[in-house]
């Protein structure tokens, strides 16, 4: 990817506002001396961007510095009376690789960010003019969400994946969560768009609570909405009858007036039919959309029956929240896992290069997740993609690349899972919008990097390329197998959060949540939704397997460890054996039970409770049951509830799926 770069001014960029400023994107090749030199000029574009959009005394002003290559350099920003303000040596991993520093209360005047580069190479460097008034904040044309001026080309996927990396960024082993995701977007430590327009637009209240696939969506349309780049989303089926999921219509925010697909055409035509009795009084919609209810029956019933007057139109949206609002409406996880060119997405080959903050990962059984930085291996420590999800409760969760939970399978109803880039969009001379398709991709200089091939691997070969991607050299076998069992306990972490979350709810409600039918047990809306975890468990019990046959993965793949001096692949594979169980077993975990007691279990007691788990995912089901605790042992003796017995019946009826782990196609 990013084979060429483009230079882009600042007059193609934006418009200008208060002040003349623009957002103004350098190329390292603009030095004839860089140019002279191979180190140099190997060292590719370099990208200055700083925050806000119009820089002013009264706000922290930012600088974000991305280059596809590892450039060594150091970043320095320069104050007006030549005093350099502050420096930064950090440069995060890449591609892309970026640098940030930021001054909380910048002097008025012209400000220099400057990168200087090792290798004698000369410094890249932008002025950057900071007033001494508030300026005015970037305007909109009437009935827009945004402004669009720029099409989607290599360096603003460079800024995205960048802005990405920052918003996530915290140390591997750190655990990072949020309760909402617009926790993390108001945190200016985080977010370099903070407040980016200077409309004040990230300090509005919105009770949005995406889910996963919603959660990729809106973060590509805020760095949109803030860059004034193309955003679009389609309509699209889950996968049903044994077909994969299928996209029928696009959106884009040129055309905001237009968010949701068209009415049934059975309902159009219920509501031009000639009714017999008079139409019932016209009813106005509620909040956010809701439909009103039709009128009774008339009390002489006509020879066919009356049809109900279709629902109203939803409200069309008049701000980003709400524009937000209508996206999660329509996107589901069929959005991601749809394979033709007609999905939002597109496969990436599984390099490091493609393999970028922003990749977004379709897990084939409908969980979404999407890429925030590569740790490199170091040492023998095995190198890890480290990703976030949104949780049907609405919780915002880091978690690492592993086998149980970044599930692969080819199952022709289930779609195209696997490691997908958002499709660009490009802006036409005339003002619209279109997507391009795989084969224009890869004619693209800019992108260059659609690849069919991990629908052509086998699920064994998925994994153990990505092995080798995030670990290129040897590993050492303890090593490997402790971070597996880490990434283990880390999934038992986060779904102690989410069964807590059902407890609270049910102290709070008291009632019971209403299980679904069939295949919907994983996809459903509600209580039900939001608290139970057949998704979760499912996923839980093939990390289990993944951990449990570590051992004999390293008999499969020996060459691909460095075993220590004098020792044979069936003595390391014994040695793994024994440290396996210690290793579970020194793992612990905290639970609280019915009655607010906290109980402890061990990684080895969840892995050894396996089955329980098979039938664990009921939220109407006390805590203690979904922890799978012993009938008639003092962990139990504090379970003051079931879940209904005709609920029971049908868990029981699905238990094979669990057992199997097989997850069932819809009818």
């Amino acid at each position: 990817m990013f084979v060429r770069r483009r230079l882009i001014a600042a007059a193609t960029a934006f418009l200008p506002i208060t002040g003349g400023l623009f957002l103004l994107l350098l190329g390292a090749t603009q030095s004839a001396a860089a140019a002279a030199s191979d180190a140099c000029a190997s060292s590719g574009e370099v990208t200055i961007l700083p925050s806000p959009f119009s820089p002013w005394s009264g706000a922290p002003l930012r600088v974000m510095v991305a280059a596809e290559k590892p450039v060594d350099g150091v970043l320095s920003l320069i104050a007006p009376d030549g005093s350099v303000a502050v420096k930064s040596t950090d440069r995060h991993d890449g591609p892309p690789y970026f640098w940030f520093a930021e001054v909380a209360a910048p002097a008025a005047g012209t400000w220099h960010a400057t990168l200087q580069r090792s290798a004698g190479c000369s410094p890249v460097t932008h002025d950057i003019a900071v007033g001494a008034r508030k300026p005015a904040p970037v305007r909109f044309p009437p009935g827009s969400i945004w402004q669009v001026r720029n099409s989607w080309n290599s360096t603003y996927e460079a800024l995205f994946s960048a802005w990405i990396a920052k918003l996530f960024d915290a140390p591997p082993d750190q655990d990072l969560d949020w309760k909402v995701w617009y926790e993390v977007l108001r945190d200016q430590s985080r977010n370099f768009l903070y407040n980016y327009l200077g409309r004040n637009e990230d300090n509005t209240q919105t009770g949005l609570r995406p889910d996963c696939a919603d959660f990729v969506y809106f973060l590509r349309a805020y760095f949109a909405f803030k860059m004034g780049l193309p955003f679009g989303y389609s309509s699209c089926s889950r996968g049903f009858g044994g077909k994969p999921p299928r996209c029928s219509q696009w959106f884009n925010v040129a055309h905001p007036e237009v968010t949701r697909p068209a009415p049934p055409p059975g309902q159009v035509v219920a509501q031009a039919a000639p009714e017999p009795a008079p139409p019932p009084p016209e009813r106005r919609p509620t909040f956010m959309g809701l439909f009103g209810r039709s009128e009774p029956p008339p009390a002489q019933p006509p020879a066919a029956p009356a049809a109900k007057p279709a629902p109203p139109a939803p409200k069309a949206p008049t701000n980003f929240g709400e524009y937000l609002r209508d996206v999660g409406d329509v996107v589901q996880t069929g959005a991601v896992r749809a394979g033709d060119e007609s999905a939002d997405f597109y496969t990436v080959p599984l390099t490091r290069e493609a393999l970028r903050p922003g990749t977004v990962y379709a897990d084939p059984y409908g969980h979404v997740m999407m890429l925030v930085r590569r740790v490199p291996e170091v040492n023998g420590t095995p190198g890890v993609f480290l990703a976030v999800d949104a949780e049907p409760d609405g919780s915002i969760t880091r978690k690492r690349f592993w086998r149980g939970n970044f599930l692969f399978a080819h199952e022709p109803s289930l779609g195209t899972p696997g490691f997908k880039h958002f499709r660009p969009i490009i802006r036409e001379k005339s003002g619209s919008l279109r997507r391009l398709a795989n084969a224009e991709i890869n004619k693209d200089p800019d992108y260059n990097d659609y690849s069919p091939e991990q629908s052509q691997m086998g699920v064994e070969d998925f994994y153990d390329r990505m092995d080798d991607v995030m670990s290129p050299e040897p590993l050492d076998p303890v090593r490997a197998m402790t971070d597996a069992i880490t990434s283990l306990h880390e999934q038992i972490k986060i779904r102690v959060t989410s069964v807590e979350n059902g407890r609270k709810w049910q102290d709070k409600q008291g009632g019971d949540a209403t299980m679904p039918n069939g295949a919907s047990i994983f996809e459903t809306t509600g209580a039900w939704e939001d608290f139970s975890t057949p998704a979760r468990d499912f996923r839980l019990l093939i990390a289990i397997d993944v951990v449990r046959g570590f051992p004999d993965r390293f008999v499969r793949r020996a060459n691909r460890y460095a075993l220590p001096p004098g020792k044979s692949v069936a003595d390391m594979k014994a040695e793994l054996q024994t440290m396996l169980e210690s290793e579970l077993a020194s793992r612990k975990i905290t639970y609280t039970r019915s009655d607010g007691s906290p109980w402890t279990l061990s990684v080895k007691d969840v892995v050894d409770r396996a089955t329980d788990f098979e039938m664990a995912y009921n939220p109407n089901d006390c805590v203690e049951l979904r922890w799978g605790a012993p009938e008639n042992s003092e962990e139990a003796s504090t379970c003051k509830r079931h879940a209904p017995q005709a609920q029971r019946a049908k868990m029981s009826e699905y238990r094979a799926w669990f057992r199997d782990r097989h997850w069932p196609a819809h009818s």
